[in-house]
């Protein structure tokens, strides 16, 4: 039986990055070795990271523009203390947006480097919605904000205008919609949620905010190293970075953004249509903050649970619980996701309806 995938991460991926990344452990471009036991320094494995940083760049409209782009381990959570320790003076202050779980995480690491002026927050109300008409001080080294909120199903539309080096989290909606991504300093994602397998993450850097510090870096914390060694200063996720890339070719031939874009709004507006249209069911982030990766849903009588929870399983569908701390049903909708099993999600509601 086919499954459809609604896990928020790690996620679902194309099933040709499946197949290729199946082939590869088994023998990589024809050398006979797996993957994940080529040398990272081979010319082979030196090729696909080269392409895989110059494609991230491509797809983001940034080539060109002084940005560089770096696959580095530790996941998304090890950047909350590279973008303080590689922005923030000594003795300086950091501007951020709480607006969620993984916001106010960067939050508390960012503590440890200086003064964090948090602009304003959304947790009065479980982080439902985006906070809105805050002020950036202008002395701010940065300002960190959070795109997309996994856990809630919330997501900016919209970024403030500011002269202060901009800080985005993109780890759950990276390369799903269009955006000017000029407008900001330093952009980062794990790559589990929307990119790859777990076990990376994409950091695209604008270079000339770099080294202004004053602080005296660790070499494995500092970009600058990074750079300087084409995101190979120590050995690189290698796998991970593989089936990245291969992610980041489909996207491109997919039509890249642009395109994704289009077919994303078209599976938000199916599944959100069908929330608001059905009578036992509610969205439990406010609306006009709804995300389109991660939407996140409520039965408006629990009695239907144990009815409704069934008949998903049956149909094939899976990972759609929740996160604990908001409860209910969290459909996330990445990039790879085809509309056809968002169809199968939204005919399980319809047919609860019927029965009800």
């Amino acid at each position: 039986m086919k499954k459809h995938n609604f896990s928020a991460g790690p996620s679902i991926l194309p099933q040709e990055v499946f197949e290729k990344s199946a082939q590869a452990i088994l023998d990589f471009n024809g050398s006979g070795l797996s993957i994940l036991e080529i040398s990272h320094r081979s010319k082979d494995f030196v090729a696909v990271m080269d392409e895989a940083r110059a494609l991230a760049l491509e797809l983001l409209g940034l080539t060109g523009k002084g940005y560089q782009a770096l696959f580095i381990s530790g996941g998304a959570s090890l950047e909350f203390i590279r973008v303080p320790y590689n922005l923030m003076q000594e003795n300086g202050k950091a501007a951020y947006l709480d607006s969620g779980t993984w916001a106010s995480g960067a939050i508390k690491e960012a503590k440890k480097f200086g003064t964090v002026d948090v602009v304003a927050s959304s947790k009065d109300e479980n982080y439902t919605y985006i906070p809105e008409g805050y002020t950036i001080p202008a002395d701010a080294d940065y300002f960190h904000c959070t795109s997309n909120n996994t856990i809630f199903g919330t997501q900016m539309h919209d970024f403030p205008e500011t002269n202060v080096p901009v800080v985005c989290d993109m780890s759950s909606d990276i390369f799903s919609r269009e955006l000017d991504f000029s407008k900001f300093g330093i952009i980062y994602a794990g790559a589990q949620k929307n990119m790859g397998p777990a076990g990376t993450a994409l950091v695209v850097i604008k270079e000339e905010l770099l080294g202004k510090t004053g602080r005296n870096i660790p070499s494995l914390l500092d970009y600058q190293q990074h750079i300087a060694k084409e995101s190979m200063y120590n050995t690189p996720a290698v796998f991970p970075v593989y089936a990245s890339y291969l992610t980041l070719q489909w996207l491109k031939n997919q039509g890249g953004i642009k395109a994704i874009d289009a077919k994303n709004n078209q599976k938000a507006a199916l599944l959100y249509g069908e929330i608001d249209r059905n009578p036992l069911f509610k969205g439990s982030a406010k609306t006009e903050d709804r995300s389109k990766m991660n939407i996140t849903f409520l039965l408006n009588n629990e009695a239907h649970t144990e009815t409704f929870d069934k008949m998903w399983k049956v149909a094939g569908i899976s990972g759609l619980n929740g996160h604990r701390s908001v409860g209910g049903y969290r459909a996330s909708v990445y990039n790879a996701m085809p509309v056809e099993s968002v169809q199968v999600l939204v005919d399980v509601m319809k047919e609860l309806e019927k029965q009800a």
